[in-house]
């Protein structure tokens, strides 16, 4: 069964470190990086994704760890 990247779907180039609702999608509920697999990326877009959530961790929208 092909998985279709959903940004690329969705005709999205970049993913925008200010957009918190999709990146909190993208994250377990512990706070880690969700992989390729279950995020249904291709790998462009699964860098950009990881890219973006730690700029966002880094300028505390997004917490590091969730307790």
């Amino acid at each position: 069964k092909n998985k279709i990247c959903p940004y690329c779907s969705k005709g999205i180039k970049e993913i925008d470190y200010k957009q918190v609702d999709v990146l909190k999608r993208s994250t377990t509920f512990l706070g880690r990086i969700e992989t390729r697999r279950r995020t249904n990326a291709c790998a462009y877009h699964q860098r950009r994704l990881a890219q973006a959530i730690k700029r966002a961790r880094h300028l505390a929208l997004i917490p590091f760890v969730n307790k």
